[in-house]
C-alpha cells in the first residue's frame, strides 16, 4: 500500500542540480534537499554553488558541507560547455538518482540580425549541453534500472514572439530530445520529463524587468497577472523527482501562470 505521507520524500537519493548557483536551479536544489535528498549543487560558478550549499545546510541545520551525518548539499564546479567535464562529473559523483538541469542563455535578436557566433552560443548551452548531460548521466541510471531526469524547456517551445527565434528553437528541440530519451530509457526504469516555465524573475530576464512597460505586458499575458519567482518552480521539480510521479515520463509540465492557456492581452467587452 502506498504511503502517501512520504510520497514526495527523497530520503536516500542523490540529486544533481546543474545550474544550482542561482535562480530556479538554486531553489530546486534547496527544495530537493528539504525533501531528504543528498544534493550536489553544480554550477560553472563555484562560489555561487557554494552559496546555495551554505543556504541549504543552514536551513537544514547541517554543521558542515560534507560528511555522513545527514548533511544534504555539496558544491561542485561544472562547465557544461565542456563535454569532457560532464563525463568526468558523471564518473566522480557516483550513483545519481535525479538529474535536474536549468542552465540556459538567450540572445534577443531578430533572425536577420543574428550572427552565426550567437546562434552557436545559444545552441551550445541550451541544446548541446543538455544532450551531453542526458548521455553522461542517463547511461548509468539505465544500468542501475532507475532514475529521473528533469530538463527545463520554456513556454517559448510552443509560443513565440519576435526576437526569440534561436532560443525558442532550442527549447522546442529540448522537449523532443527529452521525449526521445524517455522512449529510449523508459524500459530501463528511467523517467525523463521537461518543465516549461513562463516568465520568471531570474538573471536571464533581468533585461525585461528593467523595462517597466515590457515587464507589465508580460505580467498581464498570463491568467494570474504576474511573474513567477524561482521558488514557484521548485514544487514541480520535487514532483518529477519523487515517487509522486512514478508513471510520468515524456511529459512537459507547464508552470506558466496560465500563459499558454490565455489567448492574447485584450479583455473583450461583455
Amino acid at each position: 500500500m502506498t504511503d502517501y505521507a512520504t510520497l514526495f520524500r527523497l530520503d536516500g537519493r542523490h540529486a544533481v542540480v546543474v545550474g544550482a548557483g542561482s535562480g530556479i536551479g538554486r531553489e530546486a536544489a534547496l527544495a530537493l534537499a528539504a525533501q531528504g535528498a543528498r544534493v550536489t549543487a553544480a554550477d560553472r560558478d563555484l562560489a555561487a554553488a557554494s552559496e546555495t550549499v551554505a543556504l541549504g545546510n543552514r536551513d537544514l541545520g547541517a554543521a558542515t558541507e560534507t560528511g555522513a551525518d545527514g548533511n544534504h548539499l555539496t558544491a561542485y564546479q561544472l562547465d557544461v560547455l565542456d563535454e569532457q567535464a560532464i563525463t568526468t562529473a558523471a564518473r566522480e559523483l557516483g550513483d545519481v538518482d535525479v538529474l535536474v538541469f536549468t542552465a540556459a542563455t538567450n540572445v534577443r535578436k531578430r533572425i536577420l540580425d543574428y550572427t552565426g557566433e550567437e546562434f552557436d552560443r545559444v545552441v551550445a548551452l541550451n541544446l548541446r549541453a543538455s544532450f551531453d548531460l542526458i548521455r553522461a548521466f542517463g547511461g548509468p541510471m539505465a544500468a542501475r534500472g532507475r532514475g529521473s531526469i528533469v530538463g527545463f524547456s520554456s513556454i517559448r517551445a510552443t509560443t513565440v514572439e519576435a526576437g526569440q527565434s534561436v532560443y525558442a528553437a532550442t527549447k522546442a528541440g529540448l522537449v523532443q530530445l527529452l521525449r526521445t530519451a524517455a522512449a529510449e530509457l523508459g524500459p530501463n526504469g528511467v523517467r525523463v520529463n521537461a518543465i516549461a516555465p513562463g516568465v520568471v524573475e531570474t538573471p536571464l530576464t533581468a533585461q525585461i524587468k528593467e523595462n517597466k512597460a515590457w515587464y507589465d505586458a508580460y505580467a498581464q499575458k498570463g491568467a494570474l497577472g504576474r511573474w513567477a519567482t524561482p521558488d514557484e518552480l521548485a514544487g514541480a521539480v520535487v514532483y518529477l523527482a519523487s515517487d509522486a510521479s512514478t508513471f510520468v515520463t515524456g511529459s512537459v509540465l507547464h508552470v506558466d501562470g496560465g500563459w499558454t492557456a490565455v489567448d492574447g492581452r485584450f479583455d473583450p467587452p461583455n
